[in-house]
């Protein structure tokens, strides 16, 4: 564990819109995988706007190793059906963590990260100051699918023993 950093904790909030994969809806999930490590959050039937509200946490040895996210359709006598997949590239998030700030009032936006070709940012997330704790949120659009979007929410841990990040 000598080069862990810390931990990630990712809050899959809900999903909006999602595309249909049975006959008038989905059962949706999401499958979060970072350096051999693979999490998911619970299946929530019938419903393309799914509310999971699921906490995971990843341990993080790499900065520049994006989070992956698949969400898929659950399916019980076949195969799962794709609903896309997305990247967090948590570089924007850990350059704030290494500022160093503090006592600053809850709700001051400290960066803000625009989508583009190379994120899957479907709007401006902003990294925020919030009672004492720095937090993303990001609404991602995922890639290979026709609609839908993911939110999400990204907080650093750092526990004893872990080299952290500053």
């Amino acid at each position: 564990m000598e080069n862990w950093l810390g931990l990630l904790r990712l809050r899959v909030r809900r999903g909006i819109n999602l595309a249909i994969r049975d006959t008038r809806s989905s059962d949706p999930c999401v499958v979060v995988t970072m350096a051999g490590q693979k999490l998911k959050t619970r299946v929530i039937n019938d419903t393309c706007n799914p509310e999971w509200n699921d906490e995971l946490t990843l341990s993080i040895t790499d900065i520049n190793v994006p989070i992956n996210l698949a969400v898929y359709d659950r399916d019980t006598f076949t195969a799962d059906d794709e609903m896309g997949e997305a990247e967090i590239d948590i570089r924007p998030y850990v350059e704030c963590l290494r500022m160093g700030l503090e006592n600053l009032p809850t709700g001051t936006v400290i960066t803000r990260v625009q989508p583009s070709r190379t994120n899957c940012l479907s709007d401006e997330s902003c990294c925020v100051w919030d009672n004492g704790k720095i937090l993303q949120d990001m609404f991602l659009r995922p890639r290979n699918v026709e609609c839908g979007e993911i939110e999400v929410q990204i907080e650093w841990i750092n526990p004893p023993g872990c080299k952290g990040v500053f």
